[in-house]
């Protein structure tokens, strides 16, 4: 009896009371850690600095709306302009970071010269800009390249782009539209019913509030309310459990970057495109004047490549698509790609980034060259 209890004692080492002990303290320790790491971080996505760009690029053209940023190319051709979004965030969306930049992307396939618009946010003297303001100073930027250019239009600036080409069909030698809402009556999603059931007097007072702009802070707020669950819940949820995790923290942080530094826009522009094209739809009618001119797209006859996400609740497919019927290119000159993935994904995802636009980047570079 006696050895059976000494062999009993002995199989359970004298210090287990005393690690468990301290494994407890460790982990209420790393807890403890966690919940101020938790803290700081959630402060920095909720109030980030700037955004960067991931490419090294100079300033080719310091207008009134727009810094055409020049990210050089290896090969030749025509030069290409990212038509950058202009809606309420920054456009380092089109090189968002290393190894997930589409400016990266066009470049590793051998194109001449990749500029990009860098929209710049309206001040109080922008108030006033339209968007013939915006056309006259892509016109500036495609006559100093030269006078003929590939465009790739990005969202809003995918509109920009086709009334551009539509206005001046001669120095567009190509046109990509990626999430571009061209016929904006088109499918059923969610920007078509808001721009439909909302009255533009309540527009025309966010102006006012913002002294004659559109405040981005405004939008923003518009933008999280559609997914309101994961942008004041969710993603601090998301933070927490991953807040040992570096790489997801840094993913978060350049993405808050980006989303949470909106820039404001010229009331009258954002007015014009939330009246002229989102209500009354008047580019894809053939009825919007754009710098003197009635712009038929009809006129648009060069190649073109559209782009579409299939869970885009931005920009739906159908508004994209429906370029090809309204246009003058012939149908075998017209691609179109529909991919995987929402809005934002189409110029920066890593999937599509990886998978479609290399052969986007080729069909352009073909273009150029010929």
């Amino acid at each position: 009896m006696h050895n059976t209890e000494t062999k009993y004692e002995h199989s359970v080492p004298w210090f287990w009371p005393m690690a468990a002990a301290m494994e407890m303290e460790a982990a209420g320790l790393r807890a403890w850690e966690d919940e101020l790491r938790f803290i700081g971080e959630a402060a920095e996505i909720t109030d980030p600095d700037l955004p960067d760009w991931a490419t090294k690029n100079d300033i080719l053209l310091d207008l009134d709306t727009m810094r055409l940023r020049d990210f050089g190319g290896t090969g030749g051709g025509l030069p290409v302009i990212v038509d950058a979004p202009y809606a309420g965030h920054s456009a380092t969306i089109a090189d968002y970071a290393p190894g997930q930049s589409l400016v990266e992307t066009l470049l590793a396939a051998g194109l001449g010269r990749v500029l990009v618009t860098d929209w710049k946010p309206a001040t109080s003297k922008m108030r006033d800009f339209d968007i013939d303001k915006y056309l006259a100073e892509i016109n500036v930027a495609v006559d100093d390249l030269g006078g003929r250019a590939i465009l790739v239009g990005l969202c809003q600036g995918g509109w920009m782009s086709a009334m551009f080409a539509a206005r001046f069909p001669a120095k567009v030698a190509a046109l990509v539209l990626a999430g571009s809402p061209i016929d904006t009556d088109a499918g059923d999603g969610p920007i078509r019913r808001l721009a439909h059931e909302t009255p533009l007097s309540v527009y025309e007072e966010m102006v006012a509030a913002g002294d004659g702009r559109m405040p981005g802070q405004f939008m923003l707020a518009g933008w999280k309310n559609m997914h309101a669950g994961q942008q004041y819940i969710g993603k601090f949820v998301d933070l927490y459990q991953h807040i040992e995790d570096r790489n997801y923290i840094e993913r978060t942080e350049r993405f808050e970057r980006w989303y949470e530094n909106p820039i404001d826009l010229p009331g009258r522009y954002y007015l014009q495109a939330i009246d002229l094209l989102f209500k009354q739809n008047l580019l894809a009618k053939g009825a919007f004047v754009g710098l003197g001119e009635t712009l038929s797209l009809s006129r648009i006859t060069c190649p073109l490549f559209l782009l579409a996400g299939k869970a885009d609740d931005i920009t739906t497919p159908e508004q994209v698509f429906a370029a090809e019927g309204l246009v003058g290119t012939p149908h075998d000159a017209v691609q179109r790609t529909l991919v995987e993935g929402g809005h934002i994904g189409l110029f920066m995802g890593r999937k599509t980034l990886g998978e479609t636009w290399p052969g986007i980047a080729s069909w352009v570079a073909a273009q150029g060259a010929a």
